[in-house]
């Protein structure tokens, strides 16, 4: 149960459903910010031999040279045991590893402890994830994330937040919403409320609790499309063009450029507010604006985190280690998109504040009317949407293709 002015508000948790755990590697060297470093990883590995191998490897509880596991879906990966594997690396794939950070992952089962199949399952070109972000006490940041590559859920503040499809199936069938939700909001909107404007809607209004997020839905019509409009907006700023959007800029032509060349090995990164000037050791990007260097999740700087995650040392002789001799130029792209991303999130505060405090009891201002009232989880409840059925929080049933077991084997999902 969630308290304060919110207390009857519902979970997102109730609205949808379905959710899965985040994503456990049990090795760091599957990931990297660059293809090339998995692929030099793989390689190093296969030609090792004996207890090299079997170190490098680094076993886990869950995942040593000789566990066998099937393939994850959609991937036509090795199945036989590791410890025979002597074939290339199979191609990496691009995934959300924490908030905002796009990441390269060797999509081999028998390499990650806890892939979630089942999110795998149902990612495809129609498929969102909903990142709920795991609550951090007097954090401020957004409380939930939109992700089109498969994101990982991983905080580094340490808690767990949950993974959330929009689709329950691949090719965008049967959101992944509680039953009879869009119907009942459908008739008290006065039209067709769709899955993407839920999950818009939940974007812009989610408010992080103990309890999970918090999604406080307006009986008010007017101030359903303007959350909507507004997570739409926030949406697309975050899918960075994909699902057929347009990759964000910033307006006015205030664009970050590269002022300075970033060096070799960037050891610190620091913020000039006086020039709005990113520092990457002697590199300089300029203009970036106070939003985007300031901006957190869970109380987490998510620039200072995505430096750190490139340049923080790896232990000696690990695959980890393997990486780009010097700072690659996909590298600076990536941040100077990143960095137009969180200056336009952060430009969306105002805006923001003013939707939630009209979402408040008290919230209606003068020409609001009524604005701050709210359709509660009693009035769900009354009509039947809660509670949800415990099979809409389980995962669907997949019919329509084989899949590889452990060892060649086949299942029939």
């Amino acid at each position: 149960m969630t308290e304060g002015p919110l207390s009857d508000a519902p979970l997102l948790g109730d609205l949808m459903p379905w959710s899965v755990a985040p994503l456990r590697f049990g090795r760091s060297w599957v990931l990297a910010p660059d293809a090339g470093s998995l692929t030099a990883r793989w390689d190093r590995l296969v030609r090792a031999r004996g207890d090299e191998r079997d170190v490098l490897f680094e076993p886990s509880r869950h995942r040593t040279q000789h566990t066998a596991v099937a393939a994850l879906p959609g991937h036509a990966t090795g199945t036989g045991r590791f410890v025979r594997e002597e074939g290339r690396c199979p191609r990496p794939v691009r995934v959300r590893h924490g908030p905002f950070d796009e990441q390269w992952l060797i999509p081999d089962h028998r390499l990650i402890d806890a892939a979630r199949p089942e999110l795998w399952r149902v990612g495809d070109d129609h498929q969102l994830f909903a990142v709920e972000q795991g609550y951090v006490p007097q954090a401020v940041g957004p409380a939930l994330l939109v992700s089109a590559p498969l994101p990982d859920g991983r905080s580094r503040a340490g808690r767990r937040g949950r993974i959330r499809p929009l689709y329950r199936r691949p090719g965008g069938v049967e959101p992944n919403l509680a039953p009879g939700l869009t119907g009942v909001l459908s008739e008290r909107y006065g039209h067709e409320v769709t899955a993407d404007a839920v999950l818009a809607w939940a974007v812009a209004a989610a408010v992080a609790s103990p309890a999970g997020c918090v999604v406080p839905l307006p009986a008010d019509p007017g101030l359903w499309a303007t959350g909507v409009e507004l997570g739409r907006r926030m949406t697309g700023i975050q899918l960075r063009g994909a699902r057929g959007g347009e990759r964000p800029r910033l307006p006015g032509g205030r664009r970050p450029y590269v002022r300075a060349a970033v060096p070799a090995r960037p050891e610190t990164i620091t913020y000039d507010p006086a020039d709005e000037a990113l520092c990457l050791g002697a590199g300089r990007v300029s203009p970036v604006p106070a939003g985007a260097w300031d901006f957190r999740v869970g109380g987490v700087r998510v620039l200072e985190l995505w430096f750190e995650r490139r340049t923080a040392p790896a232990r000696p002789g690990s695959l980890a280690g393997i990486r780009p001799s010097a700072w690659p130029q996909e590298w600076t792209s990536d941040l100077l998109e990143l960095i137009t991303v969180l200056a336009l999130l952060a430009e969306s505060r105002a805006e923001l504040g003013a939707l939630r405090r009209r979402l408040r009891p008290d919230g209606a201002g003068p020409g609001d009317g009524a604005s701050g009232a709210r359709i509660t989880s009693a009035e769900l409840r009354a009509a039947g949407v809660l509670p949800v059925p415990a099979s809409a929080r389980r995962p669907a049933s997949v019919l329509d293709h084989h899949e590889e077991g452990p060892d060649g084997q086949f299942a029939l999902l």
